[in-house]
């Protein structure tokens, strides 16, 4: 193969390859490897450009043993640490590629993206694990017991049936949410394109929280754009978003809530004019350190009243993905002691 096709072939492959000679000086690196380790490779030493031993043990029984092997790497690249899979194969005499004597191609590709999602899948499975565990392990110790001494007991027998449909209700929820987010995630990259009223919307979502408001004391009241406010969105996933945001509310903030419509200019985001709704409540508030990760999957900021609540950890994940797919933002602010404010920025239909 002469050196040309060979420079042309290395130069389209997506990741870092190093051609070596029998010397073990580099003799050709495609532009990926030269972002990867910097310019003027060819002619050095293999060994000052990767110093780690397992590549080095791979590189020479790929020259003196014509071994293939692979190793995995963790690389320094700016800001941050690269996880690479390595592979080294051994290559025959080529005086095209000035390796009259052999060499060997060592292909180096970044698979950081790959492990991470992987310590996701992992970290995801044991939260939903652990989650359905807790009511389900309630579930079996009150069956359990209810085929004992409490099976002739009718106050006893009824407290425990109450618990454990709290419970399997609670199982019930999660799992809905579960698939929830997993197909609002599928869709993410869908924008819908109805057409829809978000007056009528949030008139749905208001209506149907009200006897919750009641029930806790609280009260709901909407301020601001009132009319027609078209934008193009799945009405089904909008009325999830502020029934989720206002249930929120009026859970945790209690007292007032408010649900504040504005027109908007410019929103960056949006790319020109858009709608603005917030809701508001005047509760006790959220610390800031809590507020960067308040939209990850099973993250709470207190455990024991979340749970009490009936909440199961995904509602702001799943806002956040809808937003997402309605080509939106969703903003959070709040101090401790005054308030929250979760603002849902979406364009113009």
């Amino acid at each position: 193969m002469s050196e040309t096709l060979t420079v042309a072939l290395m130069d389209a492959l997506p990741f870092a390859i190093l051609l070596v000679d029998h010397g073990e000086k580099i003799v050709q690196a495609n532009p990926v490897a030269r972002v990867m380790f910097g310019e003027a490779l060819a002619g050095r030493p293999f060994v000052t450009v990767l110093r780690q031993p397992a590549i080095g043990e791979a590189l020479e029984a790929a020259l003196r043993q014509g071994q293939p092997g692979r190793v995995r790497l963790r690389l320094a690249a700016p800001g941050r640490e690269v996880s690479a899979l390595a592979t080294v194969a051994p290559m025959p005499p080529d005086s095209d590629l000035r390796m009259p004597r052999g060499g060997a191609m060592v292909s180096i590709e970044d698979v950081t993206a790959v492990e991470e999602a992987e310590a996701i899948r992992r970290d995801f499975v044991a939260n939903v694990s652990h989650e359905l565990r807790t009511p389900l392990t309630a579930l079996m110790g009150f069956i359990e017991t209810l085929r004992g001494a409490a099976r002739e007991d009718p106050a006893a027998r009824d407290r425990f049936l109450s618990i454990m449909e709290r419970e399997a209700s609670r199982m019930n929820r999660l799992v809905g949410d579960l698939l929830s987010l997993s197909r609002v995630e599928a869709e993410e990259r869908r924008r819908p394109t109805a057409e829809l009223d978000l007056s009528a919307v949030l008139k749905g979502a208001m209506q149907t929280l009200q006897p919750l408001a009641q029930a806790q004391g609280a009260s709901l009241s909407r301020m601001g754009e009132e009319g027609r406010l078209p934008v193009q969105g799945d009405p089904d996933q909008l009325t999830q978003v502020f029934a989720n945001l206002i249930e929120n509310a009026i859970k945790y903030g209690g007292g007032a809530v408010e649900v504040v419509v504005s027109r908007i200019a410019h929103e960056p985001v949006l790319r020109g004019p858009g709608l603005k709704v917030e809701v508001i409540d005047h509760g006790e508030g959220i610390d800031e350190i809590h507020l960067p990760r308040l939209t990850e999957r099973f993250y709470r900021v207190d455990t024991h009243r979340s749970r009490e609540q009936g909440g199961t950890g995904l509602g702001l994940a799943i806002v956040k993905h809808i937003v997402a797919r309605h080509r939106g933002r969703l903003k959070i602010e709040s101090e401790k002691g005054k308030g929250a404010r979760f603002s849902v920025f979406l364009p113009l239909g």
